[in-house]
């Protein structure tokens, strides 16, 4: 029998080929995953990474047996929108992950772990990675829990305050187990945020449990360095010593006034709301939408951390705008058709300054209105001088490329209608990256949006940005990266803000 088996496979010309691998199922660690190809990409959505109850850290997800749709995304974490995002979800079961990949994987690519912006809305499968995997990387974006559903705190509960940090480890653990069977290196993964999620780097940078998680870190218009001035996001704000981080202690306390609220007494009460129900205190998501430290995840507050040296060495890419806060003031002023008035422009500079007011109006008088007057003296004072301090502070222990996105002509891509100049407006750099928002870049704005996807996947690569074709990028000592269509160069970043001034 053997012999004629053996003549059929010769009289035939070749063996049988084994079955065709399926490049739309991969197998995780805990079970099989359909996703949808295309002739460029893998798109995997809606993977479940972690469970977790209500203010308890996050648990790895069961095996499953079979094959699990992955081609449309899981559920958003519980959020109310607000007018520029009209998102709304009441679901707590909300820890999934998306990957992207390039169509053709050949060796082990590098990893990109997505942390989204706004800390009281968004998912991460609203960030299209597509523009970045065609660089030859492997794009993770997550969800994490937000608002109240991350920054709450009460007495008895372990680690208040940092439920959408643990979340983030969780995700990067299942990163670290699974970027293989997804063609990544989890030996080589950079964690990259922008705004609110840039600032919750900042805090993993410091935090015990991220350490070996990630080896590049990208941070884009973060907050970690940075302090509150009064009356800069709302009028009638106080000013603050810190953006996001609160001690235990102030959380446990604010926990404790918003729970008398909801008519809760105790922990259990609180567990047992409905989501829409917490949903309905007003501002209650914005409210906890702070870290905590003081406990096992963030044991030192990490702008005190980051001044002590005491933080995970790597290589950091790391940037704002150049008028990161005029889509503030706009929001506040303009686009509600109310732009300021020079009566109140001084008002809130005696508020914020006190007798320092006349001077700093005279440093900032030249602009088009008060409202521009106003969004450049926070710009300066709160933006550039947080980054450029935390920038200068990571560079005495690591390889720092600090940046400034500088498009002053970038598209509003959120749905603000206002007379007003948004120039290189807070997070408007994303449609550089994201291709779901850059349908009105011009050419020369796409060339600029190819150069950055260049630079930030290089950096994922070997841990710097330079590569063949783009201007030379130095570290953070020699100058930051002014980035403009047909305009990449270095900038002296603090005399461009007059920090000197400022210091």
């Amino acid at each position: 029998m053997r012999i004629l088996l053996a003549t059929a496979v010769l009289l035939s010309g070749c063996a049988a080929a084994p079955p065709a691998r399926d490049p739309a199922v991969v197998r995780t660690d805990t079970g099989a995953v359909r996703g949808a190809v295309t002739t460029e990409h893998r798109l995997f959505q809606g993977i479940r990474y972690a469970t977790a109850g209500r203010w308890a850290a996050p648990r790895p997800v069961r095996a499953w047996s079979g094959t699990k749709d992955a081609t449309k995304p899981g559920h958003m974490c519980p959020q109310v929108g607000s007018p520029y995002a009209k998102t709304v979800s009441t679901t707590e079961d909300c820890l999934y992950l998306n990957v992207t990949t390039p169509r053709a994987v050949a060796g082990k690519l590098p990893v990109m772990v997505w942390i989204h912006g706004d800390g009281a809305l968004g998912a991460g499968h609203f960030s299209d990675a597509r523009a970045l995997a065609s660089r030859g990387v492997v794009v993770v974006t997550i969800n994490y829990r937000l608002g109240v559903f991350s920054g709450f705190g009460y007495p008895g509960l372990a680690n208040s305050g940092t439920y959408g940090l643990q979340d983030q480890q969780e995700a990067l653990r299942w990163v670290r187990r699974n970027a293989a069977a997804f063609g990544g290196d989890p030996s080589n993964v950079t964690a990259f945020g922008v705004s609110y999620g840039a600032l919750a780097l900042g805090g993993q940078l410091t935090s015990p449990g991220a350490k070996g998680l990630f080896q590049r870190v990208a941070m884009q218009s973060g907050e970690t360095m940075m302090d509150m001035v009064a009356g800069s996001l709302f009028p009638s704000l106080p000013a603050y010593p810190s953006f996001a981080w609160r001690s235990t202690e102030e959380v446990t306390a604010l926990g404790r006034t918003y729970a008398r609220q909801l008519g809760c007494a105790d922990l259990a009460c609180l567990r047992a709301l409905p989501v829409q129900r917490i949903l309905a205190i007003p501002q209650i998501m914005n409210v906890f939408q702070v870290y905590a430290y003081g406990n096992d995840v963030l044991p030192d507050s990490p702008p005190e951390a980051i001044r002590a040296g005491r933080f995970h060495r790597m290589p950091v890419l790391a940037g704002a705008t150049r008028d990161e806060h005029r889509i503030f003031v706009g929001m506040n002023y303009d686009a509600a058709g109310k732009p300021l008035t020079e009566r109140q422009y001084g008002t809130l500079l005696r508020e914020a300054f006190g007798k320092d007011a006349p001077r700093v109006k005279r440093q900032y008088a030249a602009h088009r209105s008060p409202s521009q007057a106003w969004a450049a003296v926070l710009t300066d004072r709160m933006w550039a001088r947080g980054t450029h301090e935390q920038n200068t502070l990571l560079a005495e222990h690591a390889p720092v490329y600090g940046y400034e996105f500088a498009d002053r002509r970038a598209p509003m891509f959120l749905p603000l209608e206002a007379d007003f100049d948004w120039g290189a407006y807070h997070a408007g750099d994303l449609p550089y990256l994201f291709p779901e928002k850059a349908a009105r870049l011009t050419p020369a704005q796409r060339e600029l949006a190819g150069q950055m996807t260049a630079y930030w996947t290089n950096f994922a690569r070997t841990g710097s940005p330079n590569g063949p074709g783009l201007p030379a990028w130095p570290q953070v000592a020699e100058g930051t990266q002014s980035l403009a269509p047909g305009s990449i160069k270095p900038i002296d970043y603090a005399a461009e803000h007059r920090l000197g001034f400022w210091n």
